[in-house]
């Protein structure tokens, strides 16, 4: 959570002061310490009500605040209210009052930076669990008692399933990119613990997303005692300051098109969203290869590497990161000057999440997209989502980057890489496979073409209603106008 400029443009803020609002003392000690003084249109439209205790699903475009507007509402719900009393077994478990869910690690983590800002003179505990990293310090943190948890679904069962902590001490509980949550498969988990907390009369409950859609509700009305959905009102769902540009261009080109972008726009800090992870390390070998300090963000680099490029990116170390839509959802990545959709993505919605990297608080962005042959039918539904088509164009001629320069980079490995072989589309490089040992003199390519061969002649012999025929076994010796038999006779072909 970074602090606003003194100077920073406010058109995106309300007329609402947080020194308005009826919090704690300490909770405003948090907020000027995270350089807030203006409410954002969603906290100044969900705080009211949330803070008198009511449940609310609030959605709004993504990066207008929404992590802050729950964090301050547990934080004031906590301080100004008692912990509940258990007993049995359950009073020497730890039992957390608060709880968040959030659907990836990256964002458990943000959430975890943002609320250590907040909270900082509250005096309350807070730990935070995901899965890759400190499984047994995580545990031992949660046994040893905590006021807030924050986690992603699988690793709060793990614990939760083995009697480390209770969930019957939940006073507000939180579930943040809801629609991400039905997206990977999370809701059964979301749905086992709420079925373990307080009923929602016992407790109050908040959604936040940046989109809610039916699915979503019903799990709110169901669950979590959501009576009212609260949105701001907004004419374009990505941000107004963003900067959209399309471009039309064929797949084996697209990499050419991104070095002649990067080269002409000069971006400072650049997100490049691609759809797969394989394309995600094709496109870091290649970049590092024409001299950018490139680094993909996927799901198979360590959770320690991934937490570092993050930071790495946050402080300008790194300058372009590429990423799947993992990283795309929730994070607030300050000054992002570009977002580069190297492929449209599948899934309409992440349209508007990979823009809403850039163009954050009220400051200006450029996002680019290429459309190519192989998601140009993407396109359709996201201009359906938006309400509005994305300007496209051709690119010109000098947009794109020298030739030779690409068919280096598709060729040549670089020093510290594994040798690269053409791909099977858009000419994009690929790790060689280790060739398999061969055996004796017939390969196992070979193997399995004569054994494809006999199983049709077999299959061919029964349908002709006669024997298969019969495997021969080859004799070594003079050839003469065939193979020979056991017997001496020339074998005739078939």
């Amino acid at each position: 959570m970074t602090p606003s400029p003194p100077h920073a443009d406010t058109a995106h803020l309300s007329d609402v002061r947080f020194a308005s609002l009826d919090l704690p003392d300490e909770i405003q000690r948090g907020i000027r310490d995270a350089g807030f003084t203006l409410c954002t249109p969603i906290q100044a439209l969900t705080l009211p009500p949330a803070l008198a205790g009511e449940g609310v699903a609030g959605q709004a475009q993504t990066g207008t605040g929404k992590t802050a507007a729950y964090l301050i509402t547990i934080y004031h719900k906590l301080l100004r209210s008692p912990p509940v009393k258990l007993s049995g077994r359950d009073a020497n478990r730890a039992a957390p009052r608060a709880l968040i869910v959030a659907p990836t690690r990256e964002l458990v983590a943000q959430i975890h930076s943002d609320a250590a800002i907040l909270g900082a003179h509250s005096g309350l505990r807070l730990t935070v669990v995901y899965g890759g990293v400190d499984y047994d310090k995580q545990r031992r943190a949660i046994a040893d008692g905590c006021d807030i948890l924050v986690g992603t679904p699988g690793r709060l069962i793990d614990y939760f399933k083995q009697g480390i902590y209770t969930l019957l001490g939940i006073q507000i509980a939180v579930l943040d990119e809801a629609d991400r949550m039905f997206d990977l498969g999370f809701i059964k988990d979301i749905r086992y613990l709420l079925h373990r907390m307080p009923s929602f009369a016992e407790r109050q409950s908040m959604l936040f997303s940046a989109t809610l859609d039916p699915r979503v509700m019903e799990l709110a009305y169901e669950h979590m005692d959501i009576r009212e959905m609260l949105a701001v009102p907004a004419e374009r769902l990505t941000a107004e300051k963003v900067r959209q540009q399309l471009y039309h261009v064929a797949s084996d080109e697209k990499f050419s098109l991104l070095l002649g972008v990067l080269a002409h726009e000069g971006p400072s800090r650049t997100l490049v969203f691609v759809n797969t992870r394989r394309e995600a390390t094709r496109l870091e070998e290649r970049l590092r290869r024409c001299g950018y300090a490139a680094r993909a963000l996927t799901g198979e680099v360590p959770q320690r590497k991934r937490m570092s490029y993050l930071r790495q990116f946050m402080t300008g170390d790194l300058a372009l990161l590429i990423a799947t839509d993992v990283a795309s959802r929730g994070l607030h990545i300050p000054d992002v000057s570009h977002v580069i959709n190297y492929d449209l993505p599948d899934d309409r919605e992440d349209y508007v999440h990979r823009v809403g990297r850039t163009a954050r608080a009220g400051a200006d962005g450029d996002a680019i997209s290429f459309c190519c042959d192989r998601y140009a039918l993407n396109l359709v539904a996201i201009e359906e989502f938006l309400g509005h088509s994305v300007p496209s164009a051709i690119p010109a001629a000098e947009l794109f980057a020298e030739e030779q320069v690409v068919r280096r980079t598709a060729h040549a490995a670089a020093p510290d890489a594994e040798p690269v072989e053409q791909g099977e589309k858009g000419g994009e490089p690929t790790p060689k496979r280790p060739r398999a040992r061969r055996r004796g003199k017939t390969g196992g390519t070979e193997r399995a073409r004569v054994g494809h061969e006999q199983s049709a002649a077999t299959g061919a012999a029964a349908a002709e209603g006669r024997a298969a025929p019969k495997k021969r076994r080859r004799r070594r010796g003079r050839r003469g106008g065939g193979e020979s038999s056991t017997s001496g006779a020339p074998v005739p072909e078939q």
